[in-house]
């Protein structure tokens, strides 16, 4: 009897739940109420990020490009979560300001953003918006931003590189040239779809016209064709246009100048031998002009027969202008290729 209650006593004892530790209660409490903490507040960021999308989407289905002060600027695009790219153009619109680049850049800026907002590819990973000095001057303090036009790429996550400024002084700001730039620091390819320009087909058809009409009205001397002098004349203007850098604007769409916000100085010659401004183009025309004038005079001088006294003066004519503009010319190369004289 004895010896066979034991065997049941043993088994009674391994079916009884064993007793957890008295320390070990409090920590599994600690770990339950971490579980819960973590759990709500990944399901707060969500909610938070789900706003900030719904809140941008409803502004992009409005309008391409919002318009950011100091406190949206820290909410949507400083402040985490965020889970999309945002393109912030730094710009000073106003009229005060006086900011011609501004308004050119803002032109392109616009065409690149409505391309994207009307495109089948638009989705809620990329938005495009706009911060002005007069209205986010905080802003401008917080980044040391110093100049505008100003493009800068707020990825996801972490903070812009220096790639994620866009070098608008070596590129231009040609809608092109910023989705190409795009793609690059997102992955997201923007097509640009520029609205027509019929400006270019209408000066041809009245250029057109303009030669049309003149020949019709000397269709009975037509001795003009043969001016060696007024091919030359239009040779040269092609001549000047094309070594002046006027291709290299069509293409790159610089600004015609640039102009300090801050102190209010415009440079008209670009510091980088790498870019240029609409200016510079005008300026090396003209400098240009003026050196081949200089040099038609002193041919002028050397090969007419006319008086010596007239010759002379013609000879000093020309040779001032060659000197003086082509000095000049040379300061300017100066300025750009700091390394000048090799």
């Amino acid at each position: 009897m004895g010896a066979g209650g034991a065997p049941s006593r043993r088994r009674q004892a391994a079916r009884r739940p064993r007793a957890l530790p008295t320390g070990s209660f409090p920590f599994l409490l600690l770990l339950l109420l971490l579980c819960i903490q973590l759990g709500g507040g990944q399901k707060k960021k969500e909610n938070l990020l789900a706003e900030k999308v719904e809140q941008l989407m409803d502004w992009s289905s409005r309008r391409s490009i919002f318009r950011m002060n100091g406190d949206k600027f820290r909410k949507f695009i400083k402040t985490p979560p965020r889970n999309y790219s945002m393109i912030v153009m730094f710009t000073a619109l106003q009229p005060q300001r006086q900011c011609s680049v501004c308004r050119q850049a803002n032109e392109e800026y616009q065409i690149l953003a409505n391309s994207w907002r009307y495109s089948s590819a638009f989705c809620n990973k990329l938005f495009f918006s706009m911060v002005d000095y007069d209205e986010g001057t905080d802003v401008f303090q917080q980044l040391n931003m110093n100049s505008a036009p100003t493009f800068m790429h707020f990825p996801p996550k972490g903070r812009p590189k220096r790639a994620d400024t866009f070098d608008l002084q070596r590129i231009g700001f040609a809608a092109e040239q910023l989705a190409k730039w795009i793609a690059d620091r997102t992955d997201v390819h923007v097509r640009v779809f520029r609205p027509p320009n019929y400006s270019g087909t209408i000066a041809l058809a009245l250029l057109v016209s303009l030669v049309g009409g003149l020949l019709y009205l000397r269709r009975n001397n037509l001795e003009f064709i043969y001016n060696k002098t007024g091919w030359a004349m239009v040779s040269l203007c092609i001549v000047f246009a094309m070594t002046s850098g006027q291709m290299w604007n069509h293409i790159r769409g610089p600004p015609y100048a640039h102009k300090n916000p801050h102190n209010g100085q415009v440079s008209y010659i670009h510091g980088s031998s790498q870019a240029q401004f609409v200016a510079e183009s005008h300026i090396i025309l003209v400098l240009n002009a003026a050196i081949t004038m200089g040099m038609v005079l002193l041919n002028e001088a050397a090969t007419s027969k006319g008086d010596v006294g007239k010759r002379r003066i013609i000879c000093l004519v020309g040779l001032g202008l060659v000197v003086f503009f082509f000095s000049f010319l040379l300061s300017i190369f100066r300025s750009k290729y700091h390394g000048y004289p090799y």
